[in-house]
C-alpha cells in the first residue's frame, strides 16, 4: 500500500478552524498522482497515446476534521471493478493512526470518449492488492 506524508496548510481551513472539505479531494488527488507517478503510470505518456484517465465517482467519509499544521499520511491502494473501472482505496491518517477519512475513487481510461480497457501497468497494480 501506497503512503504519502503532508500537513495542513492554514488556508485550507474554514471558519470553523478546520480543513475545508472540498481540500479533502485535492490531497486524494495528489496522493493517487504521486502513487502513479512512483508506479511508472506516466499521464503526459498517456495523453500522447490519446489515453485519458477520468474521475467519474468519489465517495468520502469524513470521520474527524483535519485542523491547522495537523501532520497526515493519505494511503492509496487500486482495486479493479468490471472490465473498465479502477478504484482508488484511500484513507487519511493522522500521524498517531487515527483514521481521519475513507474514501473511494472510481476511475476509467477513455480514448475519444469511450471508456476501454485501463493500461496494463495499472492493472497490474490493482493486481497486487
Amino acid at each position: 500500500m501506497y503512503q504519502i506524508n503532508l500537513s495542513v496548510r492554514d488556508y485550507e481551513c474554514d471558519l470553523q478552524g478546520i480543513v475545508n472539505n472540498a481540500v479533502y479531494m485535492n490531497y486524494l488527488e495528489h496522493a493517487r498522482h504521486e502513487f502513479l507517478l512512483e508506479n511508472k503510470v506516466d499521464f503526459a505518456e498517456l495523453a500522447e497515446k490519446g489515453i485519458d484517465l477520468v474521475v467519474v465517482q468519489s465517495t468520502l467519509k469524513y470521520k474527524k476534521p483535519l485542523k491547522p499544521h495537523d501532520k497526515f499520511y493519505v494511503t492509496v491502494a487500486l482495486e479493479q471493478e468490471g472490465r473498465v473501472k479502477i478504484n482508488f482505496i484511500q484513507n487519511i491518517y493522522l500521524m498517531d493512526g487515527t483514521l481521519m477519512l475513507t474514501a473511494t475513487t472510481m476511475g476509467v481510461a477513455s480514448k475519444k470518449g469511450r471508456p476501454i480497457k485501463p493500461p496494463a501497468e495499472m492493472l497490474a497494480l490493482a493486481a497486487t492488492l
